[in-house]
């Protein structure tokens, strides 16, 4: 074989490879929304690349994520969902937080969205039934509204003696409003006093007057901003001696008294086994809604203690896990 022609043909060779590559299909990009930033989510984000990984999907091989954190700034989510439209994502992700689902709906009709919400998303708007949901929107419900009155009743047990219960709750997040309904209806006999605040300096604040108030007990309404200041909160609970109940474990890992709600990690995981069914040709309009059943009571033994409070034996027996 003459010269050039071995060269030609060496030259022809190296480049299938190239051709090959460039036919291949671009890598998918999940968009990836939530309220909070990227420290406080760390677990979520983890239990959701479980989920893409159970099905297939590994970050960076065959699949992009591209993150939006607002930052705990719930007026940010409309521009950061429209900027993930813009940018072509495959998917919207938004596990945790429902101010971020209904901004990912707001921003598009197409795109197909999986959610994690507490509320109904029947009627958040984001589905047309929980079984079929009919449009580009599906995900996982943790019903942390229906758990209100159960917060409110073990907080009863807790502190059989109260009888003037504060309620705070995040002016920024109007997603929570129903909670606020819940919490009344759930206090029958009880002096509810509610109380607002959108940021740490307002968080201060609020303790000052609960202080003046002279609570029993505080139940915090749940929101990415609290748990961002979950150790702040703790802190200002335990130097003020207010007993407080929230809406997920790492409240009570924080220092929090106790705690009643969906093991959000597994939520989030489930949202990524969706997302991957997506990506795989599956039609959000089709998949149901998946309900998160199982709950977790956490006890915090030591903040019961600081606070002289001696926790029923019931109680401790129907806890999943007691910190000490």
């Amino acid at each position: 074989m003459k010269r050039r022609a071995f060269i030609t043909l060496l030259g022809g060779a190296a480049a299938w490879p190239l051709a090959a590559r460039a036919q291949q299909p671009p890598m998918p990009v999940i968009g990836f929304l939530d309220a909070a930033s990227a420290p406080e989510r760390g677990d979520f984000v983890t239990a959701f690349k479980q989920g893409l990984a159970e099905a297939g999907y590994f970050e960076g091989q065959n699949v992009a994520v591209e993150y939006r954190w607002a930052e705990g700034r719930f007026d940010r989510l409309p521009e950061l969902a429209a900027d993930l439209v813009r940018r072509g994502v495959s998917v919207i992700a938004t596990p945790t937080t429902t101010a971020a689902a209904l901004a990912a709906k707001s921003a598009t009709g197409t795109v197909p969205i999986v959610f994690g919400v507490g509320g109904d998303p029947v009627q958040l708007g984001l589905v047309a039934s929980l079984n079929r949901p009919g449009g580009n929107a599906t995900g996982v419900n943790f019903f942390t509204m229906e758990l209100v009155a159960k917060r409110m009743q073990l907080l009863r047990e807790m502190v059989p003696a109260a009888k003037r219960i504060a309620v705070l709750a995040n002016p920024t997040d109007r997603s929570n409003d129903p909670a606020l309904h819940e919490v009344a209806t759930a206090a029958t006999g009880l002096q509810v006093l509610p109380f607002e605040a959108g940021t740490g300096r307002e968080i201060d604040a609020t303790f000052e007057s609960l202080a003046r108030e002279k609570v029993d007990a505080l139940f915090v309404v749940g929101s990415a901003l609290y748990a961002a200041r979950r150790v702040q909160l703790a802190v200002l609970a335990a130097s003020s001696r207010i007993p407080t109940t929230h809406s997920q474990r790492v409240f009570v890992e924080a220092g929090g008294l106790m705690s009643c709600g969906p093991n959000l990690a597994n939520a989030s995981r489930q949202v990524g086994l969706y997302a991957a069914r997506i990506l795989k040709g599956a039609k959000p309009a089709d998949l149901p809604v998946e309900q998160a059943t199982k709950l977790e009571l956490v006890i915090n033994l030591n903040t019961a203690r600081a606070l002289r409070l001696e926790v029923p034996p019931m109680l401790l027996a129907r806890a999943d896990e007691v910190i000490e």
